[in-house]
């Protein structure tokens, strides 16, 4: 099926803003060295720095998610863009670790105005059978972006400092807040359709997802936060290698997986009504012992090469994972099902997981605190089997919800993906 220029238009904008939206919210974590040493932080003080931003995110996914199955979406998240890239420039003029501290959270606030309405908006401009792949192109600008922040980071701390790595990635969003603005609407049924959030948590297969995703973003955010640290620590890398090595490969590897993932997912979602969530169990299940080999990995080469390979099996989650929640939801509760989500999984997960992992290591040492995240994102795969399992006995249509499904489109589980 080709797109129209409309359908183009949503897509590339909606994924450079993600770009954006990720190289803010992780420029901070290659710039713990420096930050440290300038005031004179604790490895569990540095931590706070990822908890704080979450402290603040998570909540306001619900009430922005909520906001955005009702009013305009555009409008909603170019006002997030404008406040998120304000903060992240004040963060490079913090005067003290409060004060850095402050703007972090601020950065949180502008970010939980993006995800739940673009994720819905982009579900609503594409088929059902393509769900997979517009959600994992659209990650794409996360994994980009993500790493960018990652080897920017790193590149500008070693030669200008931490302070104009921030001034440096604040500008962009400031700038394409204006393009969002001028994205078109998309349609979506009548507001009497809005679903009660107590409705949403009587879908077991639904419940399941939010507790596999506490585990796996409590993993991801560990490894995000901390593996810079790390490899820099217990690997021999410099601050700009491990910048620029660990982003490399998360860029080509993240997005390699992302897309196959993505594609899988659409095509495995023909043959079974649960075959996107078989793809992403997959995943994980591959992933983990290649990222157990590489936390032990004795020389570079060796790290980096299992590295990649744990990247891209893990990368499967993130275009099946929404795509699964807008199957289990009716339309109109798409941004409000993806606000719950991020809510629960996020108001703890990676809000706990920067500090418990600084903890551990500095009490055991860094390297079982990533054997704390290795085992969590364990946990949060083989959730997955009773994903499947409620979906099996459920259908992807749960009874509760049979009422709100009625006015959206069938989702198809035969026939052609373009």
């Amino acid at each position: 099926m080709p797109y129209s220029s409309q359908q183009v238009r949503i897509l590339l904008v909606l994924t450079l803003l993600n770009f954006v939206n990720y190289i803010d919210r992780q420029i901070v974590f290659p710039l713990f060295g420096p930050i440290k040493d300038e005031f004179l932080l604790s490895d569990q003080q540095l931590g706070l720095l990822g908890t704080v931003f979450t402290l603040v995110h998570a909540p306001l996914n619900v009430l922005l998610g909520y906001a955005a199955d009702r009013v305009s979406r555009p409008r909603i998240m170019t006002l997030g863009v404008l406040f998120w890239s304000g903060a992240t420039f004040l963060s490079g003029l913090a005067g003290s670790f409060r004060s850095l501290l402050a703007a972090r959270a601020l950065v949180g606030v502008g970010e939980a105005a993006y995800g739940p309405a673009g994720t819905a908006m982009l579900t609503g401009a594409f088929p059902p059978e393509m769900r997979a792949r517009v959600q994992g192109f659209f990650n794409v600008g996360m994994f980009i972006g993500g790493a960018a922040g990652l080897a920017v980071g790193g590149l500008i701390a070693d030669r200008m400092g931490w302070r104009p790595a921030f001034f440096l990635v604040g500008l962009p969003g400031l700038v394409l807040a204006a393009a969002m603005y001028r994205v078109p609407e998309v349609p979506r049924p009548p507001r009497a359709e809005t679903v009660p959030l107590r409705h949403l948590l009587r879908v077991p297969a639904y419940v399941t997802l939010l507790v596999s995703g506490w585990f796996v973003t409590f993993a991801a955010q560990a490894y995000v936060t901390w593996g810079t640290e790390f490899v820099r620590r217990d690997k021999g890398f410099t601050l700009s290698q491990a910048g620029v090595s660990l982003g490399t490969i998360v860029v080509v590897a993240g997005v390699l997986g992302v897309m196959t993932g993505a594609w899988l997912a659409d095509r495995f979602a023909r043959i079974w009504p649960w075959g996107r969530v078989a793809v992403v169990l997959a995943g994980f299940l591959l992933a983990t012992p290649l990222v157990l080999g590489g936390l032990h990995a004795e020389d570079k080469v060796m790290f980096l090469g299992l590295f990649f390979a744990a990247t891209f099996f893990m990368s499967w989650y993130h275009g099946p994972v929404i795509a699964i929640i807008h199957d289990l939801v009716p339309e109109r509760a798409h941004a409000t099902a993806v606000g719950v989500t991020y809510f629960l999984v996020n108001f703890s997960a990676p809000a706990l997981a920067p500090w418990v992992v600084g903890l551990i290591a500095d009490r055991y040492g860094l390297l079982a605190g990533m054997h704390a995240a290795v085992g969590a994102q364990l946990i949060g795969g083989l959730l997955y089997l009773l994903v499947i399992h409620f979906i099996r006995r459920d259908g992807l249509r749960h009874p509760v919800l049979a009422g709100y499904h009625a006015a959206s489109p069938a989702i198809p589980s035969t026939g052609n993906v373009q």
